[in-house]
């Protein structure tokens, strides 16, 4: 058991991997500006000084992304809706560490690796601002270890049982695709696992009896998976081949399957665990952690620990991570229309797990180690601080724009260059939706289109061009006459809109790449 010291350690390596969420004013995400709007829609939805009212509807049904949303919008009410944001991804990255010792614990380990994937709460799917999905991580790891504990300890399985499943069931209600592993990781732990009572018993029944607080616990879940992935799979798709954000095809048909190719996905699988920064600073830490990785492992086979595991228990973890890394290299980059990103996302699931899954050394080497781990923390934090407030520099373009937009406003984003000299991602695409939350407009796109989002349009979306990735595609008669304001970024609005900006339209700011653009 850890003592004080090693707690201290532990909160101090804690603290410094969620630093960098509150040394800046703007976090480098892509899909966060649509997120945050979303999130004021839900809580703003009858507030008569903003569109909203007569824009927007609440979808009154159980869908992926409404923990995300409610959450942060129930602690919207006692804070700001940014530090309420702040706050929820400071729980999400304190939370996969703590989730990860949760389950080494459960499988009687020592703990101190579960530091070592502080680095993984950054990568890929934070650049992308997949927050829904990033929040489901720690959950994932913590019905692992839910699971386990609802087959072993059998004085207290009925609380465990129904731990797990509300702990499955929330896991659904932030992303499916976190559940997608635990379809394949739960039936591993469940056959790798022994109880207490098979050495009592010899028939398969008898066997099968304690293991059934395990299963009844994951029914629910089950029911609410299959009622939202079957029945939407069984509806029609809307098929237009080559259009952005639909099907192109059956939803498993070869013409609606994006894949990568194993050499491509080989190649990415460690440069998708840390590709924030162009300088590729934040890859140190994450070469910090394989280190002391490395180290855990060698200690772990040369001087090896107490085992509470047995000849087959003790390959759990490692079960789990190789069906993770099978998860990333087998499955398709997209399912359209229905699935985005759907392998690359696995890629620090599979990484967290595998660095965990090392040999329980000595106990005398857990200290160290742990210290070890906790100076990755501190490299992380430096990296990804200095990098975070770069970025918010670069982003203070936005408060100028909002500052010189209209109350209500209808912003439509020509994004023309969406990227950043700081960070890798196009963090700028959705900068529409950060002036229209600003002022209580709408942007010209939000997931609110989308099936998974807890809000609706009332009638039909706002006009539009088929992509926010390609503002070259705007039609001024069919779309452009619906906004009153217009975002250009990465071009002078003169070469948008020609003769108009003479008669109809009026520069209102510049600041950075980006131009404002009102009507006279």
């Amino acid at each position: 058991m850890p003592n004080r010291t090693d707690r201290l350690i532990t909160v101090a390596a804690l603290f410094l991997g969620a630093l960098p969420l509150w040394v800046s004013r703007a976090l480098p995400m892509v899909d966060l500006p649509q997120h945050l709007y979303l999130i004021s829609v839900l809580h703003r939805l009858d507030d008569p000084t903003t569109l909203y009212p007569q824009l927007f509807a609440a979808r009154h049904a159980l869908t992926p992304y409404l923990g995300y949303y409610y959450l942060v919008s129930a602690l919207n009410w006692l804070l700001p809706l940014e530090l309420a944001n702040r706050v929820f991804l400071t729980a999400y990255v304190v939370g996969l560490p703590l989730s990860l010792a949760f389950l080494l614990r459960s499988l009687g380990r020592p703990t101190w690796p579960a530091l070592l994937a502080l680095p993984l709460a950054y990568g890929d799917s934070f650049g992308w601002g997949f927050i829904n999905y990033l929040a489901a991580l720690p959950l994932t790891f913590l019905c692992c270890g839910l699971f386990v504990r609802t087959l072993t300890e059998v004085s207290r399985r009925r609380a465990w049982a129904v731990g797990l499943a509300a702990c499955l069931v929330a896991v659904l209600l932030f992303h499916v695709q976190a559940f997608g592993f635990l379809a394949v990781g739960l039936p591993w732990l469940l056959l790798t696992t022994p109880v207490p009572e098979d050495a009592q018993v010899a028939r398969f029944v008898d066997r099968v009896r304690p293991r059934l607080a395990a299963l009844v616990g994951v029914m629910p879940s089950v029911a609410l998976f299959l009622a939202w992935v079957v029945l939407r799979f069984g509806d029609a798709p809307d098929i237009q081949p080559g259009a952005p954000w639909h099907a192109w095809g059956p939803p498993l048909s070869p013409q609606n399957l994006a894949w990568k190719g194993f050499e491509q996905n080989r190649a990415e699988f460690l440069q998708v665990l840390a590709n924030t920064f162009h300088d590729g600073s934040d890859r140190w830490p994450l070469y910090a952690v394989g280190a002391v990785a490395l180290g855990g492992w060698g200690l772990g086979l040369m001087r090896p620990g107490p085992r509470a595991e047995g000849s087959v228990a003790r390959f759990r973890l490692l079960g789990l991570a190789l069906l993770g890394l099978a998860l990333f290299f087998l499955l398709p980059f997209d399912i359209r229309g229905y699935v985005y990103y759907l392998n690359t996302r696995y890629a620090h699931l599979a990484a967290a797990l595998l660095i965990i899954a090392m040999p329980a050394a000595a106990p005398d080497t857990w200290r160290p180690l742990r210290l070890a781990a906790a100076a990755c923390a501190l490299l992380l934090a430096g990296v990804m601080a200095s990098g975070f407030r770069a970025f918010s520099r670069e982003a203070s373009e936005w408060d100028a724009l909002a500052a010189a937009t209209a109350s209500r406003p209808k912003v439509m984003g020509l994004v023309f260059d969406p990227g950043s000299r700081v960070v890798r991602f196009p963090v700028f695409l959705h900068s529409a939706a950060v002036l229209a939350r600003a002022r209580g407009g709408v942007p010209n796109f939000t997931f609110a289109s989308t099936p998974h989002s807890p809000l609706r349009y009332r009638d039909e979306a706002p006009p539009t061009f088929p992509s926010e990735w390609r503002p070259q595609d705007m039609r001024w008669d069919t779309e452009g006459d619906w906004y009153d304001h217009f975002l250009v970024r990465g071009v002078h609005p003169s070469r948008v809109f020609g003769a108009r900006l003479q008669s109809d339209l009026v520069i209102v700011e510049h600041a950075g790449s980006s131009w404002l653009v009102r009507r006279r």
